[in-house]
């Protein structure tokens, strides 16, 4: 039992509960101190300044202030709770549980405990203690249809359909009238309920039930989106086709719906016989509507031959008559068919030798030749620019006609900074496209892909000035604390990608926590969610929601963070020297140049300092004054990212990235590759094992592949200490090449039989010298002419022209032979700044 306080401090006590849930903080440590004056050792009201002590950022004085108040208190349910809360607000869930149900054993009717038990069990995925909990909470207030819900969606995630479809039943059995027709709550929940049948394999049921309920259900498109998928399992295609042309009637541009329709009619874009049927079917529908897309646009994707060509000129001609920018990105999928993209270069080439006379539009109106003549020549621009049929001298000369007729035009000038990015000269395309942002500077989007650019060109400082121009610059942290208040993530891979060409590995290493930690408060933002949704009925958002929040981390933005990540963690393990400022390119260079480098990084550094101090400054002093009671943000303590870069244990912290990366995206080659390298530096040769079998599955022929393989071989016959036994066995059971009698003679003519075989791949020899530079460290002098050979090949491009140097860096060859690299590759790309001499 709580301690008694005397009615002036038991009133005292209630205005600070009060005060801690309207986050007027203040007054609440005002209030608990004047309770506490006269009662110095109240368990529940010093739990309570704990929990007030941690909404300020207090969070040590809280858990000491916390754990006094236990100490007084052990009986007290409002200790406990807080103690749950406090573990809670640090992510430890497992205490924040245990915490949670030491207050219930003394309060069991508490529905606040159990309503926090509840969410956090929910959150962590305990399934079956979320049943226990919602049972609780449903006995106490059976009255409350979101009490039935919330038990109902706690089966359904276990996987138990039959009884989350008993416990809805039952809740609508006990209405005594039924809901009215525009109780939007109950027309979700009738769906929730209805989807629940459907995944437990029902969908005869399913269907059943949806025809009782479509006519009263508020949601009408989700209602004919399900009839029709029902329909079409149970291969009742005729009724299927009619609920999918409704449908089209309803939205006549959504491209799933025409999709299901061919499949209800019986109609494969594969199948010859079905093709004239196809084409009758989308000119039916494209009569309707002179303004759809869609059915113009998707039989370009089964015709063929003359009727393509017919087809594909008459939807061309309507949309450049029309002038619209999008053409090219709206057909630029058909190049992967080089028949389809011959026949479109023809035809648009075709329209540019065309005398310039008016040309009719699908409307019949006579638009301006000049109009078509732009269109046209934006097109091949976009054309030749595009990776399939890249001709970036053409596709300049297009673009320099377009500009020398409108050179305001913000997208040509766009699209003449992408030729020169395809180029390789960073340097032109980030000064193109910032002439194009001055063009219009009210435009966001080309504000941030002006900022894009300059990223690509390291230019660190000056993207983040071009962010500021829309971001709230008052904000703490200046442009950049507004970029990560908005979880603004492409900036921040960006940046700390550029930051990593540039050397500054502690910035970079910043930049992918932040990354991260996005993703983390993503994962923690769900929790309010699990309350929220049942008050407001939107349960099968939900449902997605927190499947989605499943596989959160598997998005392309985690997946570049923790793969740049993992590398630098890996090159903190191989060279620690790295954490205490040395970069490894200024040793390899000569004195004289060393020296200068070393100059010009410090007048970098230097100046990102006055920088970082006149931003925080005009921050300061454009801050708004806030109320007293507000939360205020942390100002982050590791700005630079030093702190990160000394961690001990580089391998440990690795993981946070690298165990997300496999068990998500475990089709990410590079992500095996890297998971390897980590694991066999972990000493954990299973793991290792397991990363080079994923990769065979994926790819056989792919370069890591052979290096992984030969490279844990040569691991495996020089351990100092033999493997476990059991180990031993998996391990020959699973990995039998090179076979487990391979010495080293025997792995270098397997790694020379495989640079023949691969002779005109560079990523496979260049992978291939690496295994024989590991295999044996005197091959370096042929290793490093091989290597530079590579750059003679014609299918090498620019990033394997750039893994060519980070191999010389990784073998730590001379200052000299890297040079010589250096203007081999400048030689192979003139055009590209990565390989002009700094």
């Amino acid at each position: 039992m709580p301690q008694p306080l005397p009615a002036k401090e038991g009133s005292l006590f209630r205005q600070l509960v009060k005060f801690y849930e309207s986050k007027q903080h203040k007054k609440g440590i005002k209030a608990a101190d004047q309770i506490l004056k006269k009662h110095p050792n109240h368990g529940d009201t010093q739990a309570m300044k704990a929990l007030i002590l941690n909404s300020q950022g207090h969070g040590e004085e809280a858990f000491a202030l916390c754990k006094l108040a236990l100490k007084n208190d052990m009986k007290s349910h409002v200790c406990w709770h807080v103690y749950g809360l406090l573990w809670r607000s640090v992510k430890n869930y497992e205490e924040a549980v245990k915490a949670y149900k030491f207050a219930l054993r003394i309060e069991p009717d508490s529905q606040n405990i159990l309503r926090d038990l509840a969410l956090l069990q929910c959150q962590i995925r305990d399934f079956d203690g979320y049943i226990e909990s919602r049972k609780k909470i449903l006995n106490a207030r059976s009255q409350l249809r979101q009490n039935w819900t919330g038990l109902a969606i706690a089966y359904h995630l276990k996987g138990n359909y039959k009884e989350a479809i008993h416990i809805l039943t039952t809740y609508e059995e006990t209405l005594k009238q039924p809901p009215s027709k525009a109780d939007l709550e109950h027309s979700e929940a009738v769906l929730y309920k209805n989807t629940i049948i459907a995944e437990s394999g029902d969908v005869e049921g399913a269907l059943t039930h949806l025809e009782g309920v479509m006519k009263a259900n508020l949601d009408k498109t989700a209602v004919l989106e399900l009839k029709a998928k029902y329909l079409q399992q149970l291969d009742r295609t005729e009724e299927a086709a009619k609920v999918y042309g409704a449908l089209l009637d309803r939205n006549s541009d959504y491209r799933a719906y025409y999709d299901g329709l061919e499949k209800a009619l019986g109609l494969d874009k594969s199948d010859a016989a079905s093709i004239e049927k196809l084409t009758e079917l989308y000119e039916g529908y494209a009569s309707k509507n002179e303004r759809s897309d869609a059915p113009r646009r998707i039989p370009l994707d089964f015709l063929k031959g003359d009727a393509f060509k017919a087809a594909a000129d008459q939807y061309l001609r309507q949309m450049l008559n029309k002038g619209v920018p999008s053409t090219f990105p709206n057909i630029k999928a058909l190049y992967a068919d080089p028949d389809k993209k011959a026949t479109i270069e023809e035809l648009v080439l075709g329209y540019a030798s065309e005398k310039a006379v008016a040309n009719g539009s699908a409307e019949g109106e006579t638009v301006p030749a000049s109009r078509f003549e732009d269109s046209v020549l934006y097109f091949l621009a976009q054309h030749y620019t595009y990776v399939r049929s890249r001709n970036l001298e053409k596709a300049m000369e297009y673009i320099e006609r377009l500009i020398e007729k409108d050179p305001k035009s913000v997208d040509y000038n766009q699209i003449k900074a992408r030729i020169w990015k395809n180029y390789g000269d960073t340097q032109k395309a980030a000064d193109t496209i910032n002439h194009a942002r001055e063009l219009d500077l009210k435009d966001r989007y080309i504000n941030t892909k002006c900022a894009k650019y300059q990223l690509r060109n390291n230019e660190n400082d000056k993207a983040l000035d071009t962010m500021s121009k829309f971001t709230r610059n008052e904000a703490v942290g200046g442009p950049l604390g507004d970029l990560h208040d908005m979880q603004c993530m492409w900036f921040l891979l960006e940046d700390g990608e550029a930051y990593l060409r540039r050397g500054n590995v502690a910035l970079a290493l910043k930049r992918f926590t932040s990354i991260a930690d996005i993703f983390e408060v993503w994962q923690e933002d769900q929790f309010d969610f699990h309350s929220f949704s049942l008050r407001k009925g939107q349960i099968r958002a939900y449902i997605d929601m927190v499947r989605w929040e499943d596989h959160l981390r598997d998005h392309p933005f985690f997946t570049r963070a923790a793969l740049s990540a993992v590398k630098l963690y890996l090159k903190l393990y191989d060279n620690p020297d790295i954490a205490q400022g040395r970069n490894e390119e200024l040793d390899r260079l000569d004195p004289s140049e060393r020296k200068k480098a070393l100059k010009k990084l410090q007048r970098e550094q230097e100046k990102a300092k006055k920088a970082e101090a006149d931003r925080k400054a005009a921050a300061q002093a454009k801050a708004t004054p806030k109320a007293d009671d507000s939360d205020q943000k942390k100002e982050d303590t590791d700005p630079k990212g030093e702190k990160l870069l000394q961690t001990k244990e580089p391998l440990e912290v690795a993981m946070r990235f690298l165990t997300p990366l496999l068990e998500l995206s475990p089709r990410n080659i590079e992500g095996q590759d890297l998971g390897f390298q980590v694991y066999l530096r972990r000493e954990k040769p299973l793991l290792a094992l397991k990363c080079i079998l994923d990769t065979k599955d994926l790819d056989p022929e792919h370069p890591s592949v052979h290096k992984n393989a030969v490279l844990f071989r040569h691991h495996l016959n020089n351990l100092k200490e033999a493997l476990p036994e059991s180990v031993a066995e998996a391990i020959k059971q699973s990995f039998t090449s090179p076979p487990a009698d391979a010495d080293i003679a025997a792995l270098k003519a397997a790694n020379d039989d495989y640079i023949k075989e691969h002779s005109e791949s560079p990523s496979h020899l260049q992978a291939a010298y690496d295994v024989r530079q590991q295999l044996d460290a005197a091959s370096k002098p042929q290793n490093e002419t091989d290597l530079q050979n590579v750059l003679q090949l014609d299918g090498i491009g620019f990033d394997q022209a750039s893994a060519g140097i980070k191999l010389l860096y990784e073998w730590k060859s001379d200052a000299n032979v890297v040079e010589a690299y250096r203007e081999a590759a400048a030689k192979k790309f003139p055009q590209a700044t990565r390989f002009l001499k700094k």
